[in-house]
């Protein structure tokens, strides 16, 4: 069960939306999603249409109690397929000033404690933090292995987003708790060149750290959230459904233990040797391309060399793949855009229904 808090103390980010349909992405493929909404406004349980004011338990009565006699599993409620919620209300607020006599170590460790004591393992549980560095994000934190940031393509945000991981490094070094800590480029408008060059002094910034995979401005996005559904279930072909199923993959190929492993061959390179294989992708305004595949575990250009020339007004991004015989499926990463191949029509569709090019190695 890997456990993974979206935080950042700034809010309008994309924190809840995030969480809610990254829930939906990993759902849609498949797996068992729990949404842990720790935020006193209940936005993500809204989102996942639950009324919070109708719900007869939410957080607050596990957390206040201090010996858990209540098991966080009889206040899940089931939201769709594969998905179920933690229910909040605003009287989370409440539970800082209601723990405030405990020791720093039980006040902390109510949501880890709850977690572990879930009768059904979950694939994924996902926590929505609050917008502010408070007793209930501690409790996130320290019940999780994984963090997400999400994070606005602007100047000022990314100003914020580096003192929140100062803090999460003094935090983990304080309490012992190793935590991966990725970034998700949210809100993006590639239609400008602010922000395509925000993303890129972004992924300069935050190297290893910043997702591929790019959340682009989406009004589908606030329609899915006002309905109280997911993005793939609101509209499966809105851009918000594609972009969010790409960070799933990325998520779901990129494990913590697993970081820096290889990838795993197809059944073509048991018995195969490698071949070079040589693509290219040409445009005349794109700055970064990068490509993903089932060849390298869907994490962009790993295992790939790669070199730019010019052609006329083109630029020639060469992709070189060392592969064995066999067909893949994969897409390109232009400017945090995933798209297909413009100059290979055989695709077919991936597991949320968006196309991927196929390339067939003999």
């Amino acid at each position: 069960m890997r456990v993974i808090s979206v935080v950042n103390q700034k809010g309008g980010c994309g924190k809840t939306t995030t969480a809610v349909n990254l829930a939906g992405a990993l759902a849609a493929d498949g797996a068992r999603v729990l949404v842990v909404d720790m935020d006193p406004q209940a936005h993500a349980t809204l989102a996942l249409g639950i009324d919070p004011d109708e719900t007869s338990e939410n957080l607050f009565d596990i957390l206040a109690d201090p010996e858990l006699q209540t098991p966080l599993a009889d206040i899940l409620i089931p939201a769709f397929e594969r998905i179920h919620v933690a229910p909040s209300s605003v009287i989370l607020s409440a539970l800082e000033q209601k723990l405030a006599a405990e020791k720093d170590e039980d006040r902390t460790e109510r949501l880890s404690r709850a977690l572990a004591a879930l009768p059904s393992e979950y694939d994924y549980v996902l926590i929505d933090c609050p917008p502010a560095v408070s007793l209930l994000t501690f409790n996130a934190l320290r019940a999780s292995r994984e963090v997400i940031v999400p994070l606005e393509t602007s100047i000022f945000a990314v100003d914020g987003v580096q003192k929140l991981l100062e803090t999460l490094a003094l935090l983990m070094d304080r309490i012992g708790h190793d935590l991966t800590v990725r970034v998700l480029p949210t809100l993006y408008d590639g239609r400008t060149r602010y922000a395509r060059e925000t993303l890129g002094e972004i992924r300069e910034l935050f190297k290893d750290l910043c997702f591929d995979s790019v959340i682009r401005m989406n009004v589908k996005l606030r329609e899915a959230a006002r309905r109280g559904v997911p993005i793939h279930v609101h509209d499966p072909r809105a851009n918000g459904t594609l972009d969010y199923a790409a960070t799933a993959i990325e998520l779901a190929a990129c494990p913590p233990a697993e970081l820096q492993a290889g990838t795993t061959p197809n059944e073509a390179s048991l018995s195969s040797e490698p071949r070079e294989v040589v693509i290219r992708f040409r445009d005349t305004d794109a700055a970064d391309v990068r490509i993903a595949g089932d060849f390298n575990g869907w994490i962009p250009d790993r295992d790939v060399k790669s070199r730019i020339e010019s052609e006329g007004p083109q630029r020639v991004w060469t992709k070189v793949l060392l592969l064995p015989p066999g067909t893949y499926e994969y897409r390109y990463v232009v400017d945090g855009e995933w798209c297909t191949d413009p100059e290979n029509g055989d695709q077919t569709a991936g597991p949320m229904g968006q196309p991927n090019s196929v390339l067939h190695v003999r």
